[in-house]
């Protein structure tokens, strides 16, 4: 799979692009804020209909414009898909392809799997359990419709729990058969969930390991990831009951797969209290390298990979190990920004590796090679 041309009207600081390209490698170079990780974010708009860095479609619409448009067009296996994201301010954003509709965009999810790897990554190490929540959520959701349909289900349910604990709060009186209608989907849709993580987590570990050790060339340093949750300590029913005061106390629902974590770590200790900025930073892209080769194996066809402003972010080292990975063709199509037009131009020259150059200036894009 790649893609071949990309078209954006009023998305985030861009007026107008028009472009077609390389379904090898690409390089957007310009300076920092001309706009090269919006057209990274727009192609992440085309697959996962969102932005991975502002979730609020209004304020990615380019400044005094009443909306903005993504379209796409991708290859997959020698046949043409064109894909459409677009919203208006005070109306329903609409996702289409070939034309079609989506009624719900959970049924677009997976269908053009991408990885990125960009700055913001390292929340993951430093902010709380969501992110990570989110990283494997996302990956799993890819590869498993019926996971992200009972994580669609759950979620709208916990919030109608919560509500219905601050009613009972406020009244003084609780409901229970209200209340366990409530409890049945939670209950099925988190265990479902719950045993979905732990079961994903058996086969990323291994996979990571690999990665890792391949970006740090060090045998002694064991990196892994443990899974926490509630439900690991007893039977989601009965944790519902045993904390129902609590929950009254506190007006929401205290256990959950909504409070599980991934916590990292590194010689068994907690990376982000013992990892060094570098193992951190390879850390993170091993995360991103085991999530691109499970959705290679699983979709039969290499995701588009996304790479922000990776060179300016990694040691020499890094840069290496990574651009040794591209020239053995582990990857299929590649976005790469870069601010400085140079060193990408070196890099690549000494790694072998051919790239389409766009240099982006005064919103205006101009092709090398």
């Amino acid at each position: 799979m790649f893609l071949q041309k990309l078209r954006l009207y009023n998305f985030k600081n861009h007026e107008e692009v028009n472009l077609t390209v390389d379904e090898k490698i690409n390089c957007f170079l310009g300076k920092n804020g001309s706009g090269k990780t919006n057209l990274l974010d727009a192609i992440h708009y085309l697959s996962f209909t969102k932005s991975a860095v502002n979730p609020y479609d209004l304020q990615n619409i380019r400044t005094g414009q009443p909306g903005f448009l993504i379209k796409g067009v991708f290859d997959i296996k020698g046949k043409q898909k064109e894909v459409v994201c677009s919203f208006q301010q005070g109306e329903k954003k609409i996702l289409r392809e070939d034309s079609q509709d989506y009624t719900r965009f959970s049924e677009h999810v997976g269908k053009y799997p991408i990885v990125l790897i960009a700055p913001q990554d390292i929340e993951l190490i430093w902010d709380g359990a969501e992110l990570r929540r989110k990283f494997f959520d996302a990956l799993i959701s890819q590869l498993d419709r019926q996971y992200l349909d009972n994580l669609i289900i759950y979620n709208h349910q916990l919030k109608q729990r919560n509500s219905l604990l601050r009613a009972f709060s406020e009244r003084g009186t609780v409901d229970q058969d209200l209340l366990e209608s409530y409890d049945e989907k939670i209950i099925q849709t988190g265990d479902y969930i719950f045993k979905a993580r732990r079961e994903w987590l058996l086969e990323f570990i291994p996979k990571f390991r690999q990665h890792y050790d391949f970006l740090v060339r060090e045998s002694d340093e064991i990196a892994d990831i443990h899974y926490k949750s509630d439900l690991t300590h007893g039977d989601f029913q009965t944790l519902l009951r045993k904390n129902l005061q609590r929950d009254l106390i506190l007006q929401r629902t205290s256990v959950g797969i909504h409070r599980d974590d991934f916590l990292f770590t590194l010689k068994g200790l907690e990376l982000k209290r013992v990892g060094s900025q570098g193992q951190q930073k390879s850390f993170l892209i091993g995360l991103k390298l085991t999530e691109f080769e499970i959705l290679a194996e699983q979709k039969r066809m290499k995701p588009i990979l996304l790479l922000d402003d990776i060179f300016d972010k990694l040691d020499d080292f890094r840069i290496h190990q990574l651009m040794k990975l591209v020239s053995q063709g582990t990857f299929g199509q590649l976005f790469i920004t870069d601010a400085r037009k140079g060193r990408s131009e070196q890099i690549l020259k000494e790694a072998g590796i051919k790239a389409c150059l766009y240099v982006l200036e005064n919103g205006t894009f101009t092709k090398n090679g």
